[in-house]
């Protein structure tokens, strides 16, 4: 028995010198949004600046413009309704545009660099 306890619990000690998997080591972090917010980072990877908008301050079914030489490179949809990322900044669809549902999306990489969205009713 005391072989085991000793046994158990160099191990234990032990498993925290061991190196991480590559794989842990990699893995992104999400984003920190609130319920109710979308939240846009202009770095992949929810990095650099954050931008928050929430339903109290958008239009719904409007385009909304990201400020001046703004866009976001990633994202976070905790509206609890659709949002529509688009290209382009007037919201047209002859350039790259995606949907994506409001229970919670987090996007770390989006495919072009978003400079506006409509938040839809549902």
């Amino acid at each position: 028995m005391r072989t085991t306890t000793t046994t158990v619990a160099l191990l234990a000690a032990t498993a925290f010198l061991l190196p991480m998997p590559a794989h842990a080591a990699s893995a992104p972090r999400l984003g920190a949004c609130a319920p109710g917010e979308l939240c846009l980072w202009t770095q992949n990877g929810f990095q650099g600046k954050r931008q928050v908008y929430d339903l109290t301050h958008i239009d719904i079914e409007s385009c909304m413009t990201l400020p001046p030489g703004a866009d976001a490179q990633s994202l976070v949809n905790r509206t609890g309704r659709p949002v529509t990322a688009y290209q382009s900044d007037v919201c047209q669809e002859t350039a790259e545009f995606d949907t994506y549902p409001g229970g919670g999306t987090w996007v770390p990489q989006v495919p072009y660099r978003v400079r506006a969205f409509k938040v839809w009713e549902h």
